[in-house]
C-alpha cells in the first residue's frame, strides 16, 4: 500500500503517487475518447488534473493536459483520414485562424474576468444545446449553405474566434467548434468532428507556444497522459465513424448538457 500512495519522485511527474498516475491515466484515456467523437475531454481530464494539482499549481496542470490533448487529437485526426473524408482546403485555413487565435487569446488569459466569460459561455452553449435539439435533422447529411469562398471565409474567421477563445479559458471549445461547422456552414456530424479535430489540434499547439517557453510542463507526466489519451482518442474516433452522424449528434447533446451543468454549478458555487 506504501508504494501505491508514495509520491513518485520521477523527473517530470509532479511528485504524484502511483495511485494518483494510475488515475490521471485512466482520465486520460476516457477524455481521449469523448474528445476524438465530439469534443468535450477537457471535461473529463483537466479536473482530474487539478484534483490532483501535479508541480502544486494549477498552471502545471493546464500545461500538462495540453501536451496529452494535442497527441490524443493529432492520433484522432489520423484515424479520421483513413476512414473518412476532409477538405483540407477549408480545414486548413480555419486551422491556421484558430491558431493565431488562441495564441492571442492566450496573451489576454488575465485581463477578463472568469466569472463574466463564464457566464457568456454558459448563455451561449444553453443556445447551441437548444438550437440543436429542436433540429433533428440537423447535421444528419450535409448541407452546403455558402459559396467555396464564402464557407472557407467563414470557417476561418470562426476558427479564429473559438480559437481565441480557447487561449483564453477553453471550455466548450471542442462543442462551439462542432456547432459551427454543423449550424453555419451546413456540414454532417461526422465530418464536422473530423475537422473540428484538425482545429484542436492547432489551438492546442497555439497554447503550449506560452507553457513551454514558461516551463508548466511536467514532461514525464504528460508523455505518459498523452499516450493514455492517444489510446481513448483511436477508439473514440473509430467509434464515431462506425456509428455516423446521428450517434455523434448524440454525444454532441451530452457533451453540452454537461458543460452547461459544470459550468452553471461553478457560478452558483463560487
Amino acid at each position: 500500500m506504501r508504494c501505491v500512495t508514495a509520491a513518485l519522485d520521477w523527473p517530470g511527474f509532479g511528485h504524484v503517487s502511483l495511485a494518483a498516475l494510475l488515475f490521471l491515466c485512466l482520465a486520460a484515456a476516457l477524455a481521449g475518447a469523448v474528445d476524438a467523437v465530439v469534443g468535450g475531454g477537457g471535461l473529463i481530464q483537466l479536473p482530474a488534473m487539478l484534483l490532483i494539482a501535479p508541480g502544486g499549481q494549477p498552471l502545471y496542470a493546464l500545461a500538462t493536459s495540453k501536451v496529452a490533448a494535442v497527441v490524443g487529437t493529432a492520433a484522432a485526426v489520423r484515424t479520421y483520414t483513413r476512414q473518412t473524408s476532409i477538405d483540407w482546403w477549408s480545414a486548413l485555413p480555419m486551422a491556421s485562424a484558430a491558431f493565431g487565435g488562441a495564441v492571442g487569446g492566450a496573451a489576454f488569459a488575465g485581463a477578463l474576468a472568469p466569472d463574466a466569460l463564464n457566464a457568456v459561455v454558459l448563455v451561449a452553449l444553453v443556445g447551441v444545446g437548444l438550437y440543436t435539439w429542436r433540429k433533428p435533422a440537423l447535421g444528419v447529411a450535409e448541407a452546403s449553405r455558402f459559396t467555396r469562398a464564402a464557407q472557407i471565409a467563414v470557417m476561418a474567421l470562426g476558427g479564429a474566434v473559438i480559437g481565441f477563445y480557447d487561449g483564453l479559458a477553453g471550455p466548450g471549445t471542442g462543442a462551439f467548434l462542432v456547432f459551427l461547422l454543423v449550424g453555419v456552414v451546413g456540414f454532417a456530424f461526422l465530418r464536422a468532428s473530423a475537422t473540428a479535430k484538425i482545429v484542436n489540434v492547432a489551438t492546442n499547439l497555439g497554447a503550449l507556444l506560452y507553457f513551454v517557453p514558461a516551463g508548466k510542463v511536467l514532461w514525464g507526466l504528460g508523455l505518459v497522459l498523452a499516450a493514455c489519451n492517444m489510446t481513448g482518442a483511436v477508439f473514440g474516433a473509430r467509434l464515431a465513424v462506425r456509428r455516423g452522424s446521428g450517434f455523434v449528434r448524440r454525444v454532441f447533446l451530452t457533451v453540452v448538457v454537461a458543460l452547461v451543468v459544470s459550468l452553471g454549478w461553478k457560478a452558483v458555487a463560487g
